[in-house]
C-alpha cells in the first residue's frame, strides 16, 4: 500500500491536474486508489453544503469511492488561504481527524493520493504545516513544478524545504502550464530542473492532455527501490 503527498511549487501549478491523472493511471492498470483533500477553501455552497472542485476531481477519478466528508474533512467557502479561512470560520483543524480520514482510505485503497493546499510553505492550518502532514503520514512527497518562467527558482527553495524539514522527496512532476507552452528555452528550463533537483523528473505532462504518461509505473517503480 502507497500513500504519497502531492505538493506544488506555488498554488494552481496543477497539484489536482496530476493528482487525478496519476488517481486514473492508478485506476486503469488495476489498483484500488482514492484522493484525499483533507483541507479546501474556495468551496461552492449548495444549501449549505460545501463542496470544492478539487476534491469532486480526485472522487471522480477515484476506484475506490469514498464519501465527500471522507474525502474532504475540512471544507472553506472562501477562496482564501485555508489557515485564514478555518481561523475566520472559528474551526480548529485537528491533525488527528486528518490522519484518521486517510488510514481509514489506506484500509481500502493499495494507494492513497494526498493533496495539500497552495505551495509546500504554504500552512495548512494555525500551527500545521505540509511537512507536519507528511511526518504523521510517514508519506513520501512527489512535487508538481509549474514549468513556467521562475520555476527553476521555486522548485529549488521546494525541494530545499522539503529536505531541510525531514520529509521525503521522491521525485518531482513538470507540468508544462497552458500559458507557458510556447515559452522562450523551455526545453532548457525543464534540462536545469532535471539537473538541479535532487530527485528524478517521474514525468512530464501538460495541464489540459488527457494522457497517461507513465505516472503510474513511475511512482509504483520509486517506491519498490
Amino acid at each position: 500500500m502507497t500513500t504519497v503527498l502531492i505538493t506544488g511549487t506555488d498554488t494552481d501549478v496543477g497539484k489536482t491536474y496530476v493528482s487525478s491523472l496519476l488517481l486514473r493511471a492508478l485506476a486503469q492498470s488495476g489498483r484500488r486508489c482514492a484522493g484525499i483533500k483533507p483541507i479546501a477553501s474556495g468551496c461552492a455552497n449548495s444549501a449549505g453544503k460545501l463542496t470544492n472542485a478539487d476534491a469532486l476531481s480526485l472522487m471522480a477519478s477515484s476506484s475506490v469511492k469514498l464519501s465527500y466528508a471522507q474525502t474532504n474533512p475540512y471544507a472553506f467557502e472562501p477562496p482564501i488561504a485555508p489557515h485564514i479561512a478555518a481561523r475566520a470560520a472559528g474551526i480548529n483543524v485537528d491533525l488527528t481527524q486528518i490522519v484518521a480520514a486517510v488510514r481509514a482510505a489506506e484500509m481500502l485503497c493499495d494507494d492513497v493520493i494526498v493533496e495539500g493546499a497552495g505551495g509546500w510553505l504554504s500552512p495548512l492550518a494555525t500551527a500545521l504545516e505540509h511537512a507536519d502532514l507528511a511526518k504523521a503520514l510517514d508519506a513520501p512527497v512527489l512535487l508538481v513544478v509549474g514549468v513556467r518562467l521562475g520555476c527553476i527558482n521555486h522548485a529549488r527553495l521546494t525541494a530545499n524545504e522539503i529536505a531541510r524539514s525531514g520529509a521525503r522527496l521522491m521525485g518531482w512532476i513538470a507540468n508544462v502550464l497552458p500559458a507557458s507552452s510556447a515559452m522562450l528555452a523551455l526545453e532548457e528550463n525543464i534540462a536545469s530542473l532535471i539537473e538541479f533537483l535532487p530527485v528524478p523528473m517521474l514525468a512530464r505532462v501538460c495541464t489540459g492532455a488527457l494522457e497517461d504518461c507513465g505516472l503510474a509505473a513511475a511512482l509504483l517503480e520509486v517506491e519498490t527501490q
